[in-house]
């Protein structure tokens, strides 16, 4: 005899999103990232220099993340390690950060890597 909680899949903790959740509430918007806590919105393959980004850049959370939390990103490749970034720290609300005016400085490498 099974109970319905045995049939229910794997137990979820409150608060936690999966993987599929985040990919299905904004489609074709976001990639997953080395953390397998993290996805992030995707960037346009080439951009200009201290542009702002078509889009918000996002960093969604898939576990339980309180709201206020600070967010700073880090981006650079094999020839920049540590890309200059402008307004590249962003606050924590229901599970995504939101940098609305995330830009790109100089020759930053942007796009390779990031730490979060």
């Amino acid at each position: 005899m099974t109970t319905a909680t045995e049939n229910a899949g794997p137990r979820k903790i409150r608060g936690e999103r999966s993987l599929i959740e985040a990919l299905a509430e904004y489609p074709g918007e976001l990639v997953k990232t080395d953390s397998p806590n993290f996805v992030c919105s995707v960037l346009p393959s080439h951009w200009r220099c201290n542009k702002t980004l078509p889009v918000a850049f996002k960093v969604v959370a898939l576990g339980d993340i309180p709201d206020g939390v600070l967010v700073s990103i880090a981006a650079g490749n094999d020839e920049n390690f540590a890309a200059e970034l402008r307004n590249s720290t962003a606050v924590m609300k229901n599970q995504v950060a939101r940098f609305n005016d995330l830009r790109f400085v100089g020759r930053s490498g942007r796009g390779e890597r990031y730490v979060l």
